[in-house]
């Protein structure tokens, strides 16, 4: 998994430094554009790496609602966390915006974006998230009551 990261890392770095050297010979405006967009850049290419890991774990033919509900209940709770952590400037989380400068006025704007995306996960998988899973179900063998049982010969 982290080798797989530092591929993805190494292959953006590589793609931003190749698309930099390509428009400073055609187009110096665009080129100043990308630029000052890089931090978003970052953001979002962090914030696409997780949905595409919640993502691959919502795949396979061993899926059901209990485990589909552990997964979303597991991303929104993330979700939070890093709205709470890239609030306070804490960017631990996000490996590419981590290596940005960014602007407190770009904190803000993502911060606002992880809450729209918290209520919007929310809304969308209200159903999912509000099934109840009778714990007997989860756990069938627990909180059995020990009786007195008698062995007849």
């Amino acid at each position: 998994m982290n080798q797989e990261i530092y591929e993805e890392l190494l292959f953006a770095r590589t793609l931003i430094t190749d698309t930099k050297e390509f428009l400073d010979t055609k187009d110096k405006m665009l080129k100043e554009n990308l630029m000052k967009m890089k931090t978003d850049i970052a953001y979002l290419t962090d914030l696409f790496t997780k949905f595409n890991m919640v993502n691959l774990q919502l795949q396979g033919d061993s899926l059901n609602l209990i485990k589909t509900k552990s997964i979303l209940s597991a991303f929104l709770a993330r979700v939070k966390l890093m709205k709470q952590n890239i609030g306070r400037g804490e960017f631990s989380q996000f490996l590419n915006l981590s290596q940005t400068s960014c602007q407190e006025d770009d904190v803000s704007t993502y911060v606002q974006h992880l809450n729209a995306l918290y209520s919007d996960f929310e809304s969308r998988f209200e159903d999912i998230l509000t099934i109840v899973i009778p714990p007997w179900i989860i756990n069938p063998y627990g909180d059995i009551e020990e009786t007195n049982v008698i062995i007849q010969d």
